[in-house]
C-alpha cells in the first residue's frame, strides 16, 4: 500500500493517460493499493484474471480495468486496454522518494582527472577513479566505486554500493540497484597440465540507454570484445551475465537467471526466473523468444517468437526416484526396441 502527499482527480488521470472514465471525475485519489487493501481515497487495478473475484468487494476509490470488467465494478473506474501498463504510468505520480541533492559529499573521493556534468550527486564514501566522465544529473549512491575511465550518460542513477570495473560505459538514464557489480573479470582460465592460469579479460561492458540492473546482479567484462546490452534491457536481481554475452534491446530477464559466456540473446526476449542458458557451443536465442521459469537452454533457439519450457516440476520424492530408476534404464530400453525393430524388418523382408 502506498499513501502519498499529493492528490489527483480521476478526471486528471483520464486526461493525462488517455483513459476512459466511468464515474465521478471529481473524486480525488491520494495513493495506490491492491484491490483487497485499497481504501476510498486510493486507486487499485485489475490486470490478472485470478484477482477478479476481489473486485465486487473492493473498497477502492477507483479501479483501473479492462472494458469487459467495467460492468462488474462497484466503484468508479478507469478503462484501459492494458490496465497494468496504465497503473505503472499512473503510479509514478505517487513515487515521492526524495531526489538526491546535487553536490559531492565530503567523504567522497573523486579523481581530479574525472569530469562531472551539471547537477551530479555524489554520495558518502563514493570513489570515482581517474579519467571518468559522469553525465548531467547522474546520482552515485553511498559506497559506489567507479574504476578508471568509466563513462556515464546523462540521468544515470546508481544506488548504494554499486561497482563499475575499468572502462564500463553506461548510456543515458541507466538505473543500477544496490550491490550490482558491472565489469568484474569474466571466468577465463586455461589449464596448464597441473594448474590453472588466468586468461586476461581485456574487454569491458557497454550498456545502452534506459536499462535497469537489479540488486546483486553481476555482468562480467568481455575477454576480448565488450559484453554488450542494448537499449531498454531490464535485468532483475541476482542474475549472472558472463563475459562477451550480447543482449538485444527491450529484453527482460528475471531473477536467478544465468547466461554462459558468449551467449547472444535477441531483441524483445523474456527469460523468466531461474532460467539457465549454456552449452558446449556459444548459444543464440532468437528475437521475441520466451523461456519459462526454471528452464535449461542447452542448444540455440533459431526460430523467433516461440515460447520454450524445459524443466521437471517438483513431485513427491518416492515418485521421482521411481522415475529416475526408469530413466537410468532408458538407454537399455532403446537398444532393445532397436533390436526388435531390426528383427521385425528382417522377417518382413524374408517373408517377401
Amino acid at each position: 500500500m502506498s499513501v502519498s502527499q499529493s492528490k489527483h482527480s480521476l478526471a486528471d488521470f483520464a486526461a493525462r493517460f488517455k483513459l476512459e472514465l466511468i464515474g465521478d471525475g471529481d473524486r480525488t485519489i491520494d495513493g495506490v493499493a491492491t484491490l483487497k487493501e485499497a481504501g476510498p481515497s486510493q486507486i487499485a487495478f485489475l490486470a490478472n484474471r485470478s484477482y477478479k473475484k476481489q473486485l465486487p468487494a473492493t473498497h477502492a476509490g477507483a479501479v483501473i480495468l479492462k472494458e469487459e470488467d467495467a460492468a462488474d465494478c462497484p466503484v468508479d473506474c478507469l478503462v484501459a486496454a492494458d490496465p497494468y501498463l496504465a497503473y505503472a504510468r499512473l503510479a509514478n505520480l505517487f513515487d515521492h522518494r526524495p531526489a538526491a541533492e546535487p553536490g559531492v559529499h565530503p567523504t567522497a573521493q573523486v579523481a581530479e582527472s574525472s569530469r562531472l556534468g551539471r547537477d551530479v550527486s555524489i554520495g558518502a564514501n563514493v570513489v570515482v577513479g581517474e579519467h571518468c566522465e559522469i553525465g548531467d544529473a547522474c546520482t552515485l549512491g553511498p559506497g559506489t566505486v567507479l574504476d578508471a575511465e568509466c563513462r556515464l550518460g546523462a540521468g544515470c542513477r546508481l544506488f548504494a554500493n554499486v561497482s563499475l570495473g575499468h572502462g564500463v560505459y553506461l548510456g543515458q538514464r541507466v538505473i543500477i540497484h544496490p550491490g550490482a557489480v558491472i565489469g568484474a573479470d569474466g571466468f577465463g582460465i586455461a589449464f596448464a597440465g597441473d594448474h590453472w592460469e588466468k586468461v586476461p579479460q581485456l574487454g569491458s561492458v557497454t550498456i545502452g540507454d534506459d536499462c535497469e540492473i537489479g540488486a546483486n546482479t553481476c555482468i562480467d567484462r568481455g575477454a576480448i570484445e565488450d559484453t554488450v546490452l542494448g537499449n531498454d534491457v531490464r535485468i532483475d536481481n541476482l542474475v549472472q551475465i558472463a563475459h562477451n554475452v550480447r543482449i538485444g534491446s527491450h529484453t527482460a530477464i528475471a531473477a536467478n537467471c544465468g547466461l554462459a559466456g558468449s551467449t547472444t540473446v535477441g531483441e524483445y526476449c523474456l527469460l523468466a526466473g531461474g532460467v539457465g542458458v549454456g552449452g558446449l557451443r556459444h548459444l543464440e536465442i532468437a528475437e521475441r523468444s520466451t523461456i519459462l521459469g526454471g528452464s535449461d537452454v542447452t542448444s540455440s533457439i533459431t526460430e523467433p517468437g516461440i515460447t520454450w519450457d524445459g524443466h521437471v516440476p517438483a513431485m513427491p520424492t518416492g515418485k521421482w526416484r521411481r522415475i529416475l530408476t526408469r530413466l537410468r534404464k532408458l538407454d537399455e530400453l532403446v537398444k532393445q526396441v532397436h533390436t526388435i525393430e531390426t528383427d521385425i524388418k528382417k522377417r518382413t523382408q524374408n517373408g517377401k
